[in-house]
């Protein structure tokens, strides 16, 4: 075996997501398993350079890893024909220009989503992409998630016969941060820092739908700010200007209705963070991030409305669990699963469809998603193309 050290610059891992998911369970833990095999006689070694704009949180971080490579410099680390690979986690409202940068330096760019802070930004960034030649990808890891693998594999196997509706319920209740904590930080409340759940979550739910069930051929939906008054990490109050909550209805290819609530003022009664409900002629499932459950057509009972008498049976005793079906070892991370997929992408020429027109396409739900809401009709999704 032929070890190759590849330098992949990852900004704003400093961050929740960016050093949990990015960098302690994805980059090091490919490190932890020996690198990644690309399947030709040579494994990749992810070398991690830390930048950011705090150099004591970077150093913190590379010396609780183990970590050699911390940077304040973006241009200088870009500059370093020794990194191959720019990744981004950074707040939204940075990432567009760096990611420019990045791109014009000549680096494959991988970043989180969304991609950019509009539409026109975003597909700005597919372009210049495509024409300097780099491959590059956006997060999407929802799709690696467990419970949506499962659910694919039975849309894959014609379980649901012809698909009729998905209706998804996502999110929890986030501390306002008077009296306990916020779980997030507090930008994401103002809309003037980039913040928001349509935002952050249509170009998830785009994804989704495109990949499993249809391109989004229309929108229609409604954000609210329910809670408008939160407190910041330094105790201090501040007019939360971001949508807290959004409630959407999405027209899809092939005439199937997705209706998808997403929202941080939600009190959870369900089984897990995030839910979708699918429905078709031959069966139902309800998936979440790591449990599938299914109904098929031949054992669906037949409930009859009476409010006169107590219910004397559970309905979700009468779904069936979904198996793993994955061997001893379960499905891997999302986020590291996408990652590799990615470096394979990037070293060994593997397809690869994740990339910035798709993180585009997120953008731009999000975008019409807000239009939609401020106008209160449904508009049309056109369709995209460099």
């Amino acid at each position: 075996m032929t070890r190759k050290t590849v330098r992949i610059a990852m900004n704003g891992v400093t961050g929740r997501m960016g050093h949990r998911q990015h960098l302690v369970r994805s980059i090091l833990a490919l490190r932890e398993q020996g690198g990644l095999d690309l399947g030709d006689g040579t494994v990749l070694w992810p070398e991690p350079v830390l930048v950011g704009r705090r150099e004591h949180a970077l150093r913190a971080l590379a010396a609780e890893h183990g970590l050699e490579h911390v940077s304040t410099d973006l241009d200088a680390v870009l500059a370093d024909p020794a990194v191959d690979i720019y990744f981004d986690a950074q707040v939204t409202s940075a990432r567009e220009d760096a990611l420019k940068k990045a791109i014009a330096a000549g680096k494959h760019v991988y970043t989180e989503k969304p991609s950019a802070t509009g539409f026109e930004g975003a597909l700005e960034l597919a372009r210049l992409a495509r024409a300097a030649g780099v491959k590059h990808g956006v997060v999407q890891d929802k799709l690696f998630l467990p419970g949506l693998r499962k659910l694919k594999r039975l849309i894959d196997g014609g379980f649901f016969g012809r698909i009729l509706s998905v209706r998804g319920e996502f999110g929890y209740w986030v501390f306002e941060g008077d009296w306990q904590e916020a779980q997030r930080p507090s930008w994401n409340y103002r809309a003037e820092d980039g913040g928001g759940i349509v935002v952050d979550m249509f170009p998830h739910w785009e994804y989704v739908l495109h990949e499993l069930f249809g391109r989004v051929r229309s929108v229609q939906a409604l954000a609210a700010t329910h809670v408008p008054q939160r407190w910041d990490e330094r105790d201090k109050p501040y007019d939360a200007t971001a949508d807290d909550a959004a409630y959407g209805i999405f027209e899809l290819d092939g005439g199937t209705i997705a209706q998808i609530n997403s929202s941080w003022t939600v009190r959870v009664n369900r089984d897990e963070l995030v839910e979708f409900q699918v429905d078709g002629t031959e069966g139902s499932a309800v998936a979440g991030l790591r449990n599938c459950r299914v109904q098929h057509r031949s054992t669906t009972p037949k409930p009859v409305w009476n409010p006169d008498l107590p219910v004397t049976h559970s309905f979700r005793d009468q779904w069936q669990e979904v198996p793993d079906n994955q061997g001893p070892e379960g499905f891997d991370n999302g986020f590291k699963a996408q990652w590799e997929l990615f470096l394979k992408h990037v070293y060994a020429d593997a397809p690869y469809r994740w990339d910035l027109l798709a993180g585009a396409r997120g953008v731009q739900l999000a975008e019409l998603g807000l239009k939609s809401s401020a106008e209160g009709r449904r508009i049309d999704v056109p369709e995209i193309e460099l």
